[in-house]
Formats: structure tokens, C-alpha cells, sequence
């Protein structure tokens, strides 16, 4: 096909072509071209106008850095687009600098380090120093400030120790006053329960619950919430145990504060005939644990004067000088079979949690044969909390505990738990608690370090039923991000970690759920100034 043009341009005749060869011949004399080469051209100049026009607008774009169009949009378009590979902006010794670390003669040659980042901004534009020099002051301003939050922190933690771990003067008024008041109030020494009543102590179609505390208050909220929140308070037992230099201020409060309708007993330790019979486990471990914590590491003074330790370490290490992990109060619930001998079935409850719903339907719970029901804690939205497998408790880097267990099994909780007692005697659980205890002070306490959970999820290990997590929810003592509506949809509380609630370092936000419990208005509460804020 050939394409005929009249010079004037206003005729276009259309020939036959004869062949390849006149697709692709011009013709200047007569002025003929191919159809198919105008038409191709036109497309041709089309498009390159179109892509020096994406380029100059890219070019545009990129104005500020130092390359070429075709440069420029290579970086765009990847890395092998038009014979360019990407390359980093930052300079390589910059990352020789930050990756190397710094040794002592560098930290103390450096003149000035900067505390803010303003202040680093500001005369680094001042300066403009090359990218070493740089990198160098960076440095210097990371680790500097690196080094204050790793201070500050581990004061934080020592500071936390030593409030968690000591008696405030309201709870030490309260207990003075009521220890008074059995003195001089026959009305205080009232028998607990009523001879009426003391049936109930035994009778296995009560609902038997099982509070181990020296912390009056704490008993009095977790008492009080208990019986508020069920729908039968007439079928509660509560059995308050506690120790000698306790049972008179307890004892008081409880019998000047009854619990409508439920049955209430307070008991020391010695009244317990088993307590008195021989030797006593608990207290003998005990006595050991003692004198292998009292060197534990030379004490909170040499635990933060290391300089090397993770902040989170340093503070497990504080936590496991805390008096509470060497309390009798803490491992007594091992003994729970031999304490109770006439009971099928008790709900153990620790002295920081509060209840938020009826606790009867705990006895339908089916726990398969298994002694211990209990929430697990390593499963939940709350990763902080809920993230807890044996890892986290055991030392898995001692072959003693590698061999036997596994580190990636979830662990379960402490606080609020289902025990049948009657399949807990027909074990062997109580003797393999203390093996392991004895095989931790053998050991310098390096299988755990702290606590009464470590040898429980040993000892409980294959008698454990998971029941649902609505029945005990965790980490109010040291998860600040816990809210006021995820609280309230749990049916138990439990205020573990260091920020108790009658504590002035507890999270003010999760106080009042606590406080809720309390009469503000009590004369005792009153004369000791114990108040809601």
C-alpha cells in the first residue's frame, strides 16, 4: 500500500503497495510515503513526549537529590530498573561508628554530650560536621540517656521494693487497735463461728472458701466482696487462716464486723492439731529458705549497684528478697488436705483479689479427676501479662529442671483456684512441692529464684484443669494498662505484683475497685486515717 500527497496537501491518493521493500520507501521527489511509517512515527512521537514529561516531572521532584532523571527514577522504580541498583543515603561509617561499641577512653574524651535532642539539632546545624564526627555524637547522646532511663529505672524498681515490702503505718494502727480491742472488748473475743454454726465447718454441702492472711484489711475486702457478690451467702464458709501475732487483731474484726448470713472461722496456725503433731514441713523449708536468702546476692544494695544487668533482672532479683516469698502464709495451701481432713472440695483464695460475681457455680466445674482448677497464663489479649509459660519461672539453662520439664508449657495462676481435695490425697503432690523446694536451696536457688509458684507448677504439674479465664483475671499490681472496663467483666481481680492496693504506689485508676469493699466511715478506719484516696 503506498500513501500519494499533493504538494498543496489537499489530495491523499492510497496505491497498492508491490512488496516489503515499498512499505519502507520514500520517495522525496514525489513526495510519497508510506502509510504504515506515518502512522508508526506518530505513535513514536507521542509516547516520547509523554515520557519527557514523566521524567522532568520526577526530576521535579526529586530536585533536591543529586541525580540524573534516568538515576532518579530507577531509585522509583527498583533496583535494577535502567542499569542503576539502589543505594542507601546514609554513609557507611556511620554504621562503622554505631555498630562498634564504645570503649571507656571514648566516653570520657567526649567534651560535651547533649541531654536533649533540640540541644543535638541545634549544633549539629551550627557545626555541620562531617558523617563520622556525626555518628560519633549521636552515639555519645544515645548511650548517655540510655545510661539515666537504666538508672532511673532500677530506682524506680528499688523504691517499689521497699514500699511493697514494708508495713504502712495505717495497716500497723489498725492492727494495734484491734489487737486492744480483743484485749478489752469481750465482744471482740466472741467465738468464731457460734456453737450454732460450727456444723457448717464440716459439711460438704456448704461452699467451703479458704483465705491464708496476715493482712487484716486485705481479709476484710476479699471477705466482704465474696458475700456481697452471691446470690447464696447462707451456703458460705469462710475459713480465715493466719498466724499467732495476727489472730487476735483478725479475730477481732471479724467478730465486730460480721458477714450477713455467711459462717465465718478464724484460726491460727497452732490451732491446727496437725500443726503441733512433729515435724512441720513448711516451717522447716522455711527456715532453710531464710538463711539462704539472707546472702542472696548480698542484698538489694549489690543487686542494683550492677552496673551490666537488665533493669527487668534486677528487678526479679529484688522481688525474691520480698519478706512475702519466705511467708508461712504463702506456702500453707500446699497443707490443704491435711488442714481441712473432712472436706471434698474448698476455693483457695489469696489476699489480693477481689470478688465481682457469685463464686457457687466454681463447684459445678468438672475437673476431670485433675486436683488443681486454675486459669492459664499464656494465653489473652494482654501479652504483658498473659504471656507466662514455664520459661518464665524456671531456670531451663539447669539440667535438673531441662530434663524434666518443658520450656514452652503454659503456666497457670496462683490467686483463685478449684481444689478437690479428695483426689489431692490420693497424690503425691505435697512431698514432690517439697523435694523441689529442698533441690532450690541445694542448689543456691538457681532452679527459681522467687515465690511459691515455681515449686506449685512443679508439684501440681499433671494435675492441673484449666477452667475459663473469666474466673480469675490477673496483673493489677504491676499492669498500669489494665482498664476500668476490662476489670469490671472479670468475675475475680487479682492485685498481683507490687502495686497492692493499700498501697500508696497502686494504680489510681484500679483502686476504687478495691476500695468499693471498704466503710470508709468504720471508727478504726477513721482513727488510723485510712481512707479511699
Amino acid at each position: 500500500m503506498q500513501l500519494h500527497i499533493s504538494p498543496s496537501l489537499r489530495h491523499v491518493t492510497v496505491l497498492p503497495a508491490k512488496g516489503f521493500r515499498e512499505f519502507i520507501k520514500v520517495k522525496n521527489g514525489s513526495r510519497k510515503l508510506s502509510y504504515r511509517m506515518v502512522f508508526y512515527s506518530l505513535l513514536l512521537v507521542t509516547f516520547l513526549l509523554r515520557f519527557v514529561f514523566v521524567l522532568t516531572a520526577v526530576d521535579t521532584i526529586d530536585g533536591e537529590r543529586k541525580c540524573s532523571t534516568i538515576g532518579c527514577l530507577g531509585k522509583k522504580l527498583g533496583p535494577r530498573i535502567l542499569g542503576r541498583r539502589f543505594e542507601t543515603d546514609v554513609p557507611e561509617v556511620m554504621y562503622q561508628v554505631l555498630e562498634n561499641p564504645a570503649n571507656q577512653n571514648e566516653k570520657q574524651s567526649e567534651p560535651e554530650i547533649h541531654q536533649t535532642l533540640e540541644d543535638f539539632i541545634a549544633k549539629m546545624k551550627e557545626q555541620r560536621p562531617d558523617a563520622k564526627t556525626f555518628a560519633v555524637k549521636l552515639k555519645s547522646m544515645v548511650t548517655f540517656l540510655e545510661q539515666k532511663t537504666r538508672t532511673a529505672k532500677i530506682q524506680e524498681y528499688l523504691y517499689r521494693h521497699v514500699a511493697s515490702s514494708s508495713i504502712p503505718k495505717q495497716l500497723h494502727c489498725l492492727t494495734l487497735k484491734l489487737a486492744n480491742e480483743y484485749s478489752t472488748n469481750a465482744k471482740a473475743r466472741l467465738k468464731l463461728p457460734s456453737a450454732n454454726y460450727a456444723p457448717a465447718l464440716v459439711d460438704n454441702s456448704f461452699f467451703h472458701f479458704v483465705l491464708a492472711s496476715d493482712n487484716v484489711l486485705a481479709a476484710s475486702v476479699v471477705a466482704s466482696s465474696l458475700v456481697h457478690n452471691s446470690l447464696h451467702p447462707e451456703n458460705i464458709v469462710l475459713h480465715v487462716i493466719t498466724d499467732g501475732k495476727t489472730y487476735a487483731p483478725m479475730h477481732a474484726w471479724f467478730s465486730l464486723h460480721p458477714l450477713k448470713l455467711a459462717v465465718v472461722e478464724v484460726k491460727a496456725l497452732t490451732h491446727f492439731d496437725w500443726f503441733t503433731k512433729g515435724k512441720v514441713p513448711v516451717l522447716e523449708a522455711m527456715e532453710k529458705d531464710q538463711n539462704v536468702r539472707s546472702r542472696f546476692r548480698g542484698g538489694s544494695n549489690a543487686i542494683v549497684a550492677n552496673s551490666t544487668e537488665n533493669p527487668r533482672t534486677i528487678a526479679a532479683k529484688l522481688q525474691a528478697l520480698s519478706p512475702k516469698y519466705n511467708s508461712v502464709m504463702n506456702h500453707i495451701r500446699i497443707h490443704l488436705p491435711e488442714l481441712f481432713p473432712s472436706l471434698e472440695k474448698v476455693v483457695f483464695l489469696d489476699d489480693d483479689i477481689v470478688v465481682q460475681t457469685d463464686l457457687s457455680p466454681l463447684w459445678e466445674v468438672d475437673l476431670n479427676g485433675k486436683v488443681n482448677g486454675a486459669v492459664e497464663t499464656c494465653r489473652g489479649e494482654d501479652k504483658f501479662v498473659m504471656s507466662k509459660r514455664l520459661k518464665s519461672y524456671l531456670n531451663f539453662s539447669h539440667p535438673l529442671i531441662s530434663k524434666n520439664f518443658n520450656p514452652k508449657e503454659c503456666a497457670w495462676a496462683y490467686g483463685m483456684n478449684i481444689f478437690d481435695l479428695e483426689a489431692w490425697r490420693r497424690t503425691n503432690i505435697s512431698q514432690t512441692y517439697y523435694y523441689w523446694i529442698e533441690e532450690n536451696l541445694k542448689s543456691d536457688l538457681s532452679l527459681w529464684q522467687l515465690g511459691t509458684l515455681p515449686p506449685g507448677l512443679i508439684a501440681f504439674h499433671g494435675h492441673v484443669q484449666i477452667i475459663d479465664p473469666f474466673w480469675h483475671m490477673l496483673g493489677l499490681g504491676y499492669q498500669e494498662n489494665t482498664t476500668i472496663e476490662d476489670a469490671q467483666s472479670a468475675g475475680v481481680i487479682h492485685f498481683n505484683g507490687r502495686a497492692k492496693p493499700w498501697l500508696d504506689i497502686a494504680f489510681p485508676q484500679l483502686r476504687p475497685l478495691w476500695t468499693k469493699y471498704l466503710d470508709f466511715s468504720d471508727r478504726f478506719l477513721k482513727s488510723c486515717h485510712i481512707r479511699a484516696n
